[in-house]
């Protein structure tokens, strides 16, 4: 049987990236209704971060959790590469569930987060505290709550017309 704190440790970043977006495309990402693959913007990102990192290595972790790239200093550094700061906490909570992660499932508890933003020449420093950890843990249980749920409606925001699930929700 998996413990409450196992099945926390299931959740991958998207999903927690997602749930600060729309919990209607976290619901549909979270039952194999991946759209992603096909979006112009998605292929945009992985192109930026290729040119502008190109000597980093990506690094997946338990098939859980994909950091862009770390570097080891007196402390683990996890970077995350993002087009643009518009969605800034949702970059922040996929980061600091990184950090979560690696604490929890794996023991590292020197750790700090960079979000790197190359387009706009931006960098924030992440760090995980107590009171983040705490929201971290209302975060996972709320997502745990929206996937065992029926789909939740779509509710139209701005970013809806270049979301790859547009169809999905609107036609």
């Amino acid at each position: 049987m998996i413990s409450d704190s196992e099945k926390q440790l299931r959740i991958i970043g998207t999903q927690i990236n997602y749930y600060f977006i729309c919990k209607t495309k976290l619901w549909l990402f979270s039952h194999h209704i991946q759209m992603e693959q096909e979006s112009d913007l998605v292929s945009l990102g992985k192109l930026l971060h290729s040119k502008s990192y190109k000597d980093e290595k990506e690094y997946t972790i338990d098939n859980l959790i994909s950091i862009d790239f770390i570097k080891k200093r007196d402390y683990l550094e996890l970077h995350e590469v993002k087009k643009s700061n518009k969605m800034k906490k949702s970059h922040e909570y996929q980061l600091l569930y990184y950090m979560y992660y690696l604490k929890n499932k794996k023991g590292i508890e020197n750790i700090r987060g960079i979000l790197n933003y190359p387009k706009i020449r931006k960098k924030a420093t992440i760090n995980l505290d107590k009171s983040k950890e705490k929201d971290l843990m209302d975060i996972i249980e709320d997502i745990g709550n929206i996937i065992n749920n029926e789909t939740p409606k779509p509710q139209k925001i701005k970013i809806c017309r270049k979301c790859a699930y547009f169809e999905f929700c609107w036609v």
